[in-house]
């Protein structure tokens, strides 16, 4: 029998198959699966900010891009993924409101740069995104089959 681990807002958790993972509301947030296709071996992690080393509470590790893939990454490795086989989906990142602070409305694209610099430290391809645009997210990633399903409202399902 299988489970779908749900991990919230500044999150992460590793599974294999039959298990999923899922993560709901990336707004501006950012989920990323990092998974080994051949161990099958896999994670999400759901990254709400660009950078630790900007604000005062940061323990939170998995709130971060920079400390969050970081650690999703050791926990997958330490469960036997091969870190030369690692790829990476990611999605959120969005645009959620508008207005005259444009800086600091721009988190969602921050929250993406970030991501993509962190995985590139860690030598990590990206071989699958939806990001950006003005709508939040839910995705979940089944390792057995690597398939990221997005899901929106008013959208249909897409599978990346």
């Amino acid at each position: 029998m299988s489970e779908t681990f749900k991990i919230g807002i500044a999150d992460m958790a590793t599974c294999s198959p039959p298990d999923k993972v899922t993560t709901l509301g990336l707004g501006s947030c950012v989920g990323v699966v990092l998974y080994d296709p051949v161990s099958k071996i896999s994670g999400m992690v759901h990254v709400m900010l660009p950078d630790s080393t900007k604000i005062r509470n940061n323990s939170n590790i998995a709130k971060f891009a920079d400390t969050g893939i970081k650690e999703l990454y050791d926990r997958v490795v330490k469960l036997g993924a091969n870190k030369t086989r690692l790829v990476a989906k990611i999605a959120g990142g969005a645009t959620m409101f508008s207005g005259n602070n444009v800086e600091m409305l721009k988190i969602g694209d921050r929250n993406v740069e970030a991501t993509k610099k962190a995985l590139k430290a860690l030598k990590i391809k990206i071989i699958a995104e939806d990001t950006g645009k003005n709508y939040g997210r839910t995705i979940i990633f089944d390792p057995d089959t690597a398939e990221l399903t997005i899901k929106a409202v008013r959208r249909e399902p897409m599978v990346i």
